[in-house]
């Protein structure tokens, strides 16, 4: 399969998810509608770094600056709606997690607030053009476009493969880290999947799999250092202690099941391009 319409379809594919979704945010503001326009706006960025991969000389940089600005404005209201899901589920068990609970609704209505203000301000007008300009680029032919997809995810595969080797599990922020690489290199995969033979078909769901495990080592991570600015605000002869032990163990918890499952990432790509993909090798 020719890798250069493939890349280009992507690029537009998620260009056209992403203004649909915003234009859902804006119409019917809600915690689904940001979050489905947070994700439109990552796998066009991960599309951005397929073609800067294959197209160096294109001016990318800027467009994927553009969109990681406005997720970076949307990121405190997400955290903080994650941990209100997750307390929901167990504040039966868990009564002292109601103060805590309180502030942190206070808090998601300011941050709702301020994305809505956000996302109705947000102007597209320089960001479509600079697509439309990249659109234009990708669509000559190009041997580099050809042959370059498989090696741009040889690329994020091997920066992931670099932050796995650093990964300490006393260190949450760099289980972050390689989070973030990882996420970058499935949603590169995904947009190339037409053209990779002999996975297994639940191969994407593999991916998610094993981002999740990371992922929720991250919320609750989160959810400490929210913890301990609540602390602060927390009203009188409140003890913080059972909190912060309850939240500690949890991600306890969640790093041993990421740390029982972590070897499966050698399992998702070739480990050099002159090698066979492992689920080939089978």
């Amino acid at each position: 399969m020719n890798s250069q319409p493939l890349a280009l379809n992507a690029l537009t594919r998620h260009w056209e998810r992403y203004q649909s979704e915003l234009k859902t945010c804006r119409r019917e503001f809600s915690e689904e509608a940001v979050h489905d326009f947070r994700v439109a706006a990552r796998r066009l960025m991960a599309t951005l770094d397929l073609l800067r991969a294959m197209m160096p000389g294109a001016k990318i940089k800027k467009i994927r600056r553009m969109l990681k600005d406005q997720l970076d404005n949307l990121d405190d209201l997400r955290d903080v709606q994650v941990m209100l899901a997750d307390i929901s589920e167990t504040i039966q068990d868990q009564p002292a997690l109601k103060p805590f609970q309180e502030y942190l609704q206070r808090k998601e209505r300011k941050l709702l607030r301020i994305a809505r203000r956000e996302i109705a301000a947000l102007k597209t007008a320089d960001l479509s053009s600079r697509i439309e300009r990249l659109e234009r680029a990708a669509a000559f032919p190009s041997d580099s476009l050809d042959a370059g997809l498989l090696p741009a995810a040889d690329s994020a595969y091997s920066r992931v493969m670099e932050r796995f080797a650093q990964m300490d599990p006393a260190q949450p922020a760099a289980i972050h880290r390689l989070r973030i690489a990882f996420k970058k290199f499935r949603y590169m995969v995904e947009s190339i999947r037409p053209i990779l033979e002999d996975f297994p078909e639940d191969y994407l769901k593999q991916l998610r799999d094993y981002q999740t495990l990371m992922g929720d080592i991250q919320d609750l991570e989160a959810a400490l250092q929210e913890l301990a600015e609540f602390e602060a605000l927390a009203p009188a002869g409140y003890d913080p202690e059972t909190l912060r032990r309850y939240y500690m163990e949890r991600r306890a918890s969640a790093i041993a099941r990421y740390m029982e499952a972590k070897d499966q990432i050698f399992l998702f790509w070739r480990a050099a391009p002159d090698q066979p993909y492992p689920k080939e090798s089978e």
